[in-house]
């Protein structure tokens, strides 16, 4: 197997996906932070079909504040845990409004303070809304980095995150979170991955074990 070479991965998933961006839909720093939050074992297609109907009836923090959670529940319940979830983003929007005047925090341990808002969402909303450099393990980046020995399968998410921040440079996380949760999605797939199509199977421990080792 030839060793793994950072630079020709990272040129690959920008011939891939130059153009990859968050598949949530969302129009300003709080639409994103319901958004994410809502994503949580959910797809993002999933969730762009309830967010319309939701930010039309509680467009900001003050709105969904006085929201009653049964209204919240009827308005997302085709997404999974939505009891929960609207529990949680009715609480962090008056948490917005008594502590941040309405305003989504840009600093990591005011978001993480917020019910439902976990690292993984926090890292989302600092990259997306912020422009602060950070990459979110979700179940994509989690598997891909794994396969490729990034990480080892042993790695819990906080690992396979610093193992990542310390491969792929800085300037590079930004766009490099899209285009990794992209490669797992849709060709790196959890079923059936694209191997045979695949740059990356010469250095890839996935394709080199698992797949050839079965032929």
């Amino acid at each position: 197997m030839i060793p793994m070479d950072i630079n020709f991965f990272q040129d690959y998933l920008e011939e891939l996906f130059p153009d990859a961006k968050a598949e949530l839909d969302f129009t300003n720093h709080f639409e994103l932070l319901i958004a994410v939050v809502l994503s949580a074992q959910t797809t993002d297609i999933a969730v762009n079909k309830v967010t319309p109907a939701l930010f039309k009836n509680y467009p900001t923090p003050f709105d969904l504040a006085k929201a009653e959670v049964t209204d919240v529940e009827n308005l997302i319940k085709t997404i999974g845990l939505y009891k929960n979830k609207a529990k949680n983003i009715i609480e962090l929007s008056k948490i917005l409004v008594t502590k941040h005047q309405g305003i989504v925090p840009n600093n990591r341990e005011a978001l993480e303070a917020l019910p439902g808002v976990g690292r993984k969402t926090t890292n989302v909303v600092l990259s997306n809304a912020f422009n602060i450099p950070a990459l979110a393990v979700d179940t994509h980046i989690n598997r891909i980095s794994k396969r490729l020995g990034l990480a080892l399968p042993t790695d819990d998410v906080y690992q396979v995150e610093m193992k990542l921040n310390e491969i792929f440079p800085r300037e590079r996380w930004l766009k490099l979170h899209h285009q990794l949760i992209f490669f797992g999605r849709y060709h790196c797939k959890a079923q059936k991955p694209n191997c045979s199509e695949c740059k990356m199977k010469d250095m890839c421990p996935f394709y080199q074990n698992d797949i050839l080792g079965k032929m």
